[in-house]
């Protein structure tokens, strides 16, 4: 059920709590290994930070205050604990650190990658037990031709498995690709994908289009935002905590549809309301701007809303609006408006119900950042 607009604080009292074992972390594998103490240590001492945030998801909060304990000892620096977040947990929350003074952030847990506004961030995202040698069983059965083209993608948890994937499935699939984390030093090269914090080289001869991606980890929204930003693709996957793999099932094409659907409804509204989804995320601010321009130039009014996590009892209570556009980072910016009293679109869906030349080319967008001035994406307004 939808929580209420306010409320007196008893919802958050009544939650149950998480056990220890939900933050992925087995029995056997010590806290200063799971949560790279020593690298997060020195992350803080060779910086000369001395008040840190620790930001946790829910899952790892009972984990936070052994935590923040260790990391004070080591560096010697203040520790404030940052949990139940304004936004998406996997978004840093850089506006509740800058409350305690803080000079970095420390980012436990899944994470969405989106680049930040001010702070130095160091991401340590849990180092989840990967079965790999089941994780390559699974893959040979799903991908049996051996000279298959391949992108191997991955939940943030298991990136320290992937080279070992690597060591065993590259002797048998010499085209196999393996996504890493982005670097500031990253040269472009051809075949060079870079996307939600991610990036892979494929033959760029062969073309991203005619390679299928293999997923490890868990169904969820970030393996949909993978599907239909890379909708040609074919999508296998793996479980980790279940141990079995499929093709994945999703009707892209019908998922695309609805949200082609939701692009007329934005083009029909007179009245959006711009939903403030994120605080930390770099360029939130100039893409307010953006929206409200091309709102007023395709003569509609807009509302920008801050309140929070977008549920539909918060946005119920604005009924002249007609549509919603929720700004947020890639994760979180697709909600299912099924459950809500008016459409939730993204910015993209919003540009391309009001600009004339922004048109639908088969690529889906979730990341704003690619609709501002200086992306390859922007599309200048063009009067029809």
């Amino acid at each position: 059920m939808a929580t209420a607009f306010s409320s007196d604080g008893a919802e958050v009292m009544q939650r149950a709590v998480i056990p220890a074992e939900a933050s992925g972390r087995s029995p056997t594998t010590r806290l200063e290994e799971f949560y790279e103490l020593e690298r997060a240590a020195a992350f803080v001492s060779d910086n000369g930070f001395t008040k840190v945030a620790l930001q946790f998801p829910d899952e790892l909060l009972p984990d936070s205050a052994s935590l923040a304990s260790k990391m004070e000892a080591a560096t010697g620096a203040k520790m404030y604990i940052l949990g139940d977040t304004s936004y998406g947990s996997c978004c840093v929350d850089e506006v509740a650190a800058e409350h305690v003074g803080a000079e970095a952030v420390v980012h436990y847990g899944p994470a969405c990658l989106s680049p930040c506004r001010k702070l130095p961030v160091l991401h340590v995202f849990g180092r989840k037990q990967l079965d790999v040698a089941r994780c390559t069983e699974v893959f040979r059965e799903l991908h049996p031709d051996p000279l298959a083209h391949v992108v191997v993608l991955s939940e943030v948890a298991y990136f320290h498995s992937l080279d070992s994937l690597a060591a065993l499935l590259h002797p048998i699939y010499p085209n196999v690709v393996f996504s890493q984390l982005d670097n500031k030093e990253l040269q472009p090269v051809p075949g060079l994908v870079k996307k939600f914090g991610r990036h892979f080289v494929v033959d760029s001869q062969h073309g991203l289009d005619n390679y299928a991606m293999f997923y490890v980890g868990c169904e969820g929204p970030e393996l949909t935002n993978f599907m239909l930003s890379w909708n040609r693709c074919p999508f296998s996957s793996f479980n980790p905590q279940t141990g079995q793999g499929r093709r994945e099932t999703l009707d892209v094409n019908r998922a695309l549809r609805r949200r082609l659907y939701l692009v007329e409804r934005a083009r029909d509204a007179q009245v959006v309301g711009i939903v403030v989804g994120t605080l930390g995320v770099a360029d939130y601010l100039s893409v307010l701007e953006h929206l409200r321009g091309i709102i007023q130039r395709a003569g509609k009014r807009a509302y920008t809303l801050a309140v929070g996590k977008p549920n539909p009892a918060k946005l119920a209570n604005f009924l002249e609006v007609d549509i919603f556009v929720l700004v947020a980072c890639p994760q979180n910016s697709l909600l299912d408006s099924a459950d809500f009293y008016r459409p939730v679109v993204t910015p993209y869906e919003l540009e391309m119900a009001c600009n004339p030349a922004r048109t639908w080319t088969g690529s889906y967008v979730t990341d704003f950042r690619h609709l501002l001035p200086g992306n390859t994406r922007l599309r200048n307004w063009r009067n029809e």
